[in-house]
């Protein structure tokens, strides 16, 4: 009776504090698990609804051992998740990914009876932006195109996802988190792709780095430098930088379209030119500026090499690093290797659209490209590389694991939609 009552005051409490003065958020699955006495009972009932502030999400309520989605109506920001997985009467294999399928928790294994706590960093965003002084140019909020319309990393909600043969929820708890945050700007091989079978790496990059560190994935399919600037995205994640935090860029596969006018870069003159606008604006606030060059297109000779589908872009991020000092991560080069060392026949797999697509990725290949990214960390100076979990061992692209031997549980959202810029 006690325990319903205490549940009762939450859902009101929930129901009647702002979300912008709220500082944690609490949750019982499971009358097994370990919470704090105030948390909030949920079961398979509770869809998400907006008054309430919690819930299922409906296309992906809770339904035998099938994936699903909650979500928790916060305020943008980084968030310390505390998640309680397991179950009294069952085994459990649960897969956690947050907002729009990046990775946090990969084939966590209960036994029956037996729980595991596991805690990661959130960050939450929506589309808003300060508004501009009056008659001052700007504008009040990123413009996200007609896809993006609608997608998790762009609203009012941190949105978990629960995936594998058994999912299984216990317990939760959310608090704000005050992080250093790397920021990522990018385009399609960098996004949060939002449904199965594509994945960039940028979404599985949070698999690796300890929970005291956001990732704050901007990049959009589609997307260059100039569309970057002028779509207000570098203005959103300037907006919330602050000293300590990172900014990852990675632009080139769209930059180069020539038939594009309007966003066309020239790499010996307006790409290079363009790049060091973002590092000069990152590092005024503050930030640690890192350019990462573009990873190859799957475009192999007849040797069984990958051959150059990027022109001079890779050599113009290069020199740029050189001269203005920033951390370069040359994911061209660490490319080359690991698709040669998959080779023709192999490295299709790692592509989206079982492999008809020549430069967008499926997990595989996004968690491959990840692997290659943490070992560029890895290797630079940039304080970011204390943050590496330490059970990630060392990754050598020469001598990548095979597709059969990196499992991650499939999200439940799929589309054959190709993503913008294909």
């Amino acid at each position: 009776m006690r325990g319903r009552l205490l549940a009762m005051i939450g859902i009101g409490l929930l129901s009647t504090l702002p979300a912008q003065a709220r500082e944690r958020w609490d949750f019982r699955f499971s009358p097994a698990a370990q919470a704090p006495a105030e948390a909030v009972a949920v079961s398979a009932g509770d869809l998400y609804d907006p008054s309430k502030g919690f819930g299922f999400e409906p296309a992906y309520r809770p339904a035998a051992d099938k994936p699903f989605l909650f979500s928790v109506k916060v305020p943008e920001g980084n968030y310390r998740v505390t998640v309680t997985l397991g179950d009294a009467g069952a085994a459990g294999d649960t897969t956690v990914k947050v907002e729009s399928r990046r990775l946090m928790l990969a084939d966590v294994a209960t036994a029956k009876g037996r729980f595991e706590t596991r805690r990661f960093i959130v960050n939450v965003r929506d589309t808003a932006l300060p508004p501009p002084p009056p008659n001052a140019p700007g504008g009040h909020a990123v413009r996200i195109n007609d896809r993006e319309q609608g997608k998790f990393h762009w609203d009012d909600k941190l949105t978990l996802e629960f995936d594998g043969s058994a999912p299984k929820l216990a317990a939760l708890s959310i608090e704000r988190a005050d992080v250093p945050t790397l920021y990522l700007a990018g385009d399609s091989t960098v996004t949060d792709q939002p449904a199965e079978p594509g994945a960039s790496w940028g979404q599985m990059l949070t698999a690796f780095l300890t929970p005291d560190v956001a990732v704050a994935n901007h990049a959009e399919s589609g997307e260059t430098l100039k569309s970057f600037i002028t779509g207000l995205r570098l203005d959103k994640l300037l907006s919330r930088m602050k000293p300590g935090d990172y900014l990852f860029i990675q632009f080139g596969h769209n930059d180069s379209k020539q038939g594009w006018p309007q966003t066309y870069a020239d790499p010996a003159t307006t790409y290079p030119a363009y790049l060091r606008v973002f590092i000069a604006e990152a590092r005024l606030r503050g930030a640690t500026p890192v350019l990462v060059t573009s990873m190859h297109r799957r475009t192999f000779d007849a040797k069984g090499q990958i051959t150059n589908s990027h022109g001079d872009y890779p050599d113009a991020v290069r020199r740029v690093a050189a001269e203005e000092q920033v951390t370069l991560i040359d994911l061209t080069a660490m490319s080359k290797v690991l698709y040669e060392a998959l080779g023709p026949e192999v490295a299709p797999r790692a592509f989206a659209a079982d492999g008809e697509d020549a430069t967008h990725h499926n997990n595989y290949g996004a968690w491959l490209l990840a692997r290659c990214v943490v070992e560029g960390i890895r290797a630079s100076a940039l304080p970011l590389k204390d943050h590496i979990r330490a059970d990630v061992g060392r990754f050598d692209p020469a001598h990548p694991p095979l597709p059969d031997a990196v499992r991650i549980a499939e999200s439940p959202m799929r589309s054959d939609v190709t993503p913008r810029g294909n």
